[in-house]
């Protein structure tokens, strides 16, 4: 395939602003002159940016990988989360010095200029290890296919979640017979539901934890609301914004209104709304990764998708997901055992499934010991309703859409803007982004070949 046509000096420029380059951290890529381990004849280096409960979930499946098979060594670093990960791997594939097997967000593989920076996944060695495109939400493979290539290995798909105490829930009557909350339908029915329980809360807590003023929640929880009325960013030529204004200013008026009505306040900022939740607070929006947090609480809670407040469900969510980050050489033993990796730790998700997310590969879905999960198996149903960002080079998480768009909704929530002239203003920026070009390629959106 040859290496990829960008220079260093053009690839630290066009990533923007990450750093110098000696916090790059290159000490990670390693040599690949150790040994082996004893018993193995073939060796993948593996990048992954799992910390905390994730990072020890997939260190025991990669040790019960080593353990099943012998034969391949598996060299695993941990790098730091976000634009430091990117921006490492992009170098590394940039200069020949990738690792045999990543990990990166979904939404950001567009942008990471496949067939450049990104190889494709041979599926039919794939199916030798038995993965195969029947075994996942057929929504979720499509967006790993760009340009009729598999560039993406869905693991998981990890989405935002109304997690709810289910204590303060029944002294409101807000509980079903089946023990869980009720089910929401409109945004009247969602402020009663909160009007019920701020009577039921202590005093010195706020009824709903928001993260106000973070600019990546807040853009997950609008492309959240956004996609339930069925609103659209561009045409799918990416050549026009299609994004509805009016629907925009519903969304922000939803997420504003809970502060002026007093369910959410201001001055709990950040992660607060988690530590208030554990303290009794009745409800709290986050990611599923919250779960083992809640669980060591043992808060007696549930948690369900972002309620359907405009009639459609739906719920944001990104995906982790294997990728094989481009070598000039690929190929042989080693690509074949990275492949054989990869398809394994999909395989044997039910581990990865106890930090909360939810496995990719369904027939895991399906099995008495995920259904025996709980709360996860309350929210399975998300993989039904994902609410994602476009198919676009600057999406993603962590990725340039949140840190443009992101700031406008927050400006809305926290009242410093009017919600329509913050829809105004969003409309204006995806406009421009549209327009800009990748600094992996040089291509517009238009001209990225995106295609399922």
């Amino acid at each position: 395939m040859g290496r990829p046509g960008l220079n260093r000096r053009q690839l630290l420029a066009g990533i923007g602003g990450l750093t110098v380059a000696g916090s790059f951290g290159f000490a990670a890529l390693g040599t690949g002159a150790d040994a082996l381990a004893s018993g193995a004849d073939t060796r993948v280096r593996y990048w992954n940016l799992f910390s905390g409960g994730d990072g020890y979930n997939m260190i025991a499946m990669l040790d019960s990988f080593r353990k099943d098979n012998p034969g391949i060594d598996v060299k695993d670093s941990t790098l730091q989360w976000g634009s430091p990960f990117y921006t490492k791997l992009a170098m590394a594939a940039a200069g020949n010095r990738a690792p045999d097997l990543g990990v990166m967000h979904l939404g950001r593989v567009t942008g990471f200029s496949p067939g450049r920076l990104l190889d494709p996944w041979d599926v039919g060695l794939l199916a030798k290890y038995g993965v195969k495109e029947a075994d996942f939400n057929p929504e979720l493979w499509k967006r790993a296919v760009i340009d009729g290539k598999l560039y993406a290995l869905p693991l998981d798909i990890h989405v935002q979640l109304c997690f709810y105490r289910k204590d303060v829930l029944k002294k409101a009557g807000l509980l079903g017979a089946d023990g869980r909350m009720i089910q929401v339908t409109s945004t009247d029915q969602w402020f009663d539901v909160l009007k019920e329980a701020k009577k039921a809360t202590r005093k010195g807590l706020q009824t709903i934890g928001l993260w106000l003023n973070d600019q990546n929640f807040q853009w997950w929880f609008f492309v959240a609301f956004y996609t339930q009325l069925g609103g659209t960013w561009f045409n799918d030529a990416n050549t026009e914004v299609t994004f509805d204004t009016d629907k925009a200013t519903r969304v922000l008026e939803f997420l504003r209104r809970h502060i002026t009505d007093g369910y959410a306040d201001p001055g709990f900022g950040g992660g607060a709304g988690a530590e208030q939740f554990v303290n009794g607070a009745p409800f709290v929006w986050e990611g599923n990764w919250s779960v083992p947090v809640f669980e060591a609480a043992k808060v007696e809670y549930g948690a369900t998708p972002l309620p359907p407040v405009f009639g459609t469900r739906a719920t944001h969510a990104e995906s982790h997901a294997f990728v094989l980050p481009h070598q000039s050489g690929r190929g042989g033993a080693t690509d074949e055992a990275a492949h054989r990796l990869a398809a394994y730790i999909v395989q044997h998700a039910q581990q990865w499934a106890a930090g909360g997310h939810i496995p990719a590969y369904t027939p895991t879905l399906s099995t008495d010991a995920y259904h025996k999960l709980d709360p996860q198996s309350e929210y399975v149903s998300a993989m039904d309703h994902q609410a994602t960002e476009p198919k676009v080079w600057f999406a993603g998480s962590t990725g340039i859409l949140a840190q443009r768009v992101g700031p406008i909704v927050v400006s809305s929530t926290m009242g410093s803007a009017k919600p329509d002239a913050a829809a105004g203003r969003m409309k204006s920026m995806l406009t421009q982004l549209l327009a800009s070009k990748n600094p992996m390629d040089g291509k517009t959106a238009a001209q990225g070949g995106a295609v399922a």
